[in-house]
C-alpha cells in the first residue's frame, strides 16, 4: 500500500486574471495532519474546493488512493472516503446536535425520507457514541442555533466524521472560536481523528495551533506552494515569518 493517500499534480485554476492555483503539486501522506497556511487570497480554500469536487481545475489531476477524482461530484467524492468541514459550520440549526449527527449518518447510509424515523435505534446509538468521543454528550439535546462557536465547530466536524472518511479536509477549524477554547477544540479533534485513523488536512491561521498539531506545514502564496516541511523548519524560515506569520499575527492582534 502506498504511503500517499491523496496526490495533486499540476493543478491550475484562474478566476479572470487571478491565479488561485498556479501549478500545485502536493502529496498527502496516510495518517498525517497537514496544515495549510498563507495570507488571504493565496488559494488555500480553492485547493480544498478542488479536492472535494466543488471546483474543477482547469489543468492538472487529483488522485485518491491511486484513482483519479478530478472534477468528480462532491457526493461521489464523499462516497470514496473524503469529507470536509467548512469555515462556517454547516449545521441544521432547527435540529438538535444529536439529530444533526443522525442526519449525517442517514446521508451516509443512502436515500432517506423525512417521513422515516431519524433517530432509529442503530443511528441513535452511533450518534451518541460519536458525540461522546467529541465531548458533546451534555449538549446532545440542544438546538444547533443555541451553541457557542467552539461547540458548533466540533458538532460540524462530528457530522463529517459520521460519514466515516479516511481523509478529512477542514477549512479554518478554529475560526471564530474564543482564544481560550482553541487548544481544547483542536486537542479534541486531534484525539478523535487519530484514534479513528483519519488523515487530516486543515487550513489554519493560528500559528500556535499549527506548531502544536501539524506533522507537516504547506505554505500557500499566490496559488503556489512556497514551502513544505515540518513545522519547526517551515515556521522558522525568515521568508515565511515575514510574508505569512507576520500577517497572521498582525491580523490576530
Amino acid at each position: 500500500m502506498s504511503d500517499v493517500l491523496l496526490s495533486a499534480q499540476g493543478l491550475r485554476l484562474a478566476f479572470g486574471g487571478v491565479k488561485a492555483a498556479d501549478g500545485i503539486d502536493l502529496d498527502v501522506r496516510r495518517g498525517e495532519f497537514l496544515a495549510i497556511i498563507g495570507p488571504n487570497g493565496a488559494g488555500k480554500t480553492t485547493f480544498i474546493n478542488m479536492t472535494t469536487g466543488y471546483l474543477r481545475p482547469q489543468a492538472g489531476i487529483i488522485t485518491y488512493e491511486g484513482q483519479a477524482i478530478t472534477g468528480m461530484a462532491p457526493r461521489r467524492i464523499v462516497a470514496r472516503g473524503i469529507a470536509r468541514s467548512f469555515q462556517l459550520p454547516q449545521l441544521f440549526t432547527e435540529h438538535t446536535v444529536l439529530e444533526n449527527v443522525a442526519l449525517a449518518i442517514a446521508a451516509r447510509e443512502g436515500p432517506w425520507s423525512p417521513l422515516a424515523p431519524l433517530l432509529r435505534p442503530r443511528w441513535r446509538e452511533e450518534a451518541v457514541d460519536l458525540l461522546e468521543r467529541f465531548g458533546l454528550t451534555s449538549i446532545a439535546g440542544a438546538r444547533a442555533d443555541a451553541l457557542n462557536e467552539g461547540a458548533r465547530k466540533l458538532a460540524d466536524i462530528a457530522m463529517a466524521v459520521a460519514l466515516k472518511p479516511r481523509l478529512l479536509l477542514m477549512d479554518e477549524p478554529t475560526s471564530g472560536v474564543a482564544a481560550n477554547e482553541k487548544m481544547e477544540v483542536v486537542e479534541t479533534l486531534a484525539r478523535v481523528l487519530r484514534a479513528a485513523q483519519v488523515t487530516a488536512v486543515f487550513v489554519e491561521h493560528d500559528m500556535d495551533v499549527v506548531e502544536r498539531f501539524a506533522d507537516r506545514v504547506a505554505v500557500w502564496s499566490q496559488g503556489r506552494i512556497a514551502a513544505l516541511g515540518p513545522p519547526a523548519e517551515v515556521l522558522s524560515d525568515p521568508q515565511v515569518q515575514r510574508d505569512v506569520i507576520g500577517i497572521e499575527r498582525h491580523a490576530a492582534a
